[in-house]
């Protein structure tokens, strides 16, 4: 087993925002193999993430981003649970990039549970007589299809980021899920206004 050093702790919490223990630990269990470490850190970020679910979070940051043409503009509020995680540099520069995201992909709601139950019904019955020339065993499944389409372009956490070469593709959900990971807090984003001249 190699000698694992404090240079090498202090590289990884750099890396990750994981705390020194939980560094000092995966670097044991990866046998001081950094990028291994790093691994079982999202790992382990992934699995708390879960349990953070249900914390409070009443701290938090609002950013805004207002297009180059000064004809689009975005307010954001995004939670966590302490102020100091509030005010970490990671922190807001993940909330600015949602309301870059937000001015560019112009979600409606934050998550699935916010969008009405009417116009989900009524996007499915658009859905349903589109499939009419479909065979009937199939035309639900191309509705449910469709709705689920729907929701990915209108839900901003199951949208992928319009910077995907940044992003690797990711959605908001799954960069949400990230900087809580990193964080260690309850990470939620709670609201936003999407403002466009002559909308």
């Amino acid at each position: 087993m190699s000698a694992i050093t404090a240079a090498d702790v202090k590289s990884l919490r750099e890396r990750t925002g994981a705390g020194m223990m939980d560094c000092k630990r995966a670097l044991q269990e990866a046998d001081g193999d950094i990028e291994k470490a790093v691994e079982a850190l999202r790992v382990k970020g992934m699995k708390d993430a879960g349990k953070r679910a249900d914390r409070s979070a009443s701290e938090g940051t609002v950013q805004s981003y207002i297009h180059a043409n000064a004809k689009v503009g975005v307010i954001v509020e995004i939670d966590c649970e302490t102020d100091f995680v509030a005010r970490n540099d990671d922190f807001v520069a993940f909330a600015k990039d949602v309301a870059l995201h937000i001015a560019a992909a112009q979600p409606l709601y934050v998550s699935e549970d916010e969008v009405p139950d009417d116009a989900r019904e009524a996007e499915l019955r658009i859905f349903e007589e589109q499939a009419a020339d479909k065979p009937a065993e199939i035309r639900s499944k191309v509705a449910e299809g469709k709705l689920r389409k729907w929701l990915e372009e209108v839900v901003l956490l199951n949208q992928a980021h319009v910077n995907g070469d940044k992003h690797d593709g990711k959605t908001l959900e799954a960069l949400r899920a990230d900087i809580a990971a990193k964080t260690g807090e309850n990470v939620i984003i709670r609201r936003f206004t999407r403002f466009a001249v002559g909308e």
